[in-house]
């Protein structure tokens, strides 16, 4: 799946199948869903569920937690928007 498909995945009712759990947490924060995407970062176990960790705790206004993650996830804090945090993970995590 390139960008473009998982961008437009999300007007979908459900998930694209057999997305690592990293980006199914990103695609769920594009639903709006904040919690369950948390939920789904927290679980991952792994550096990219970190990054997305940290960018959600940045969207949720928590520089201090967000910059914990990005330390775990070996990542600089994000500058940019958080519209483009969301599309630079995305982008990285699809390959």
């Amino acid at each position: 799946m390139d960008l473009n498909a998982f961008i437009e995945s999300v007007e979908s009712e459900s998930a694209p199948e057999g997305l690592p759990t990293a980006l199914l947490a990103l695609w769920w924060d594009a639903k709006g869903n904040w919690e369950l995407a948390h939920e789904l970062a927290q679980k991952a176990g792994n550096r990219e569920g970190d990054w997305v960790h940290a960018y959600l705790h940045r969207k949720e206004g928590d520089e201090g937690n967000a910059g914990y993650w990005y330390a775990r996830a070996r990542q600089p804090f994000f500058e940019g928007t958080l519209e483009e945090e969301w599309t630079h993970i995305s982008s990285r995590l699809l390959g």
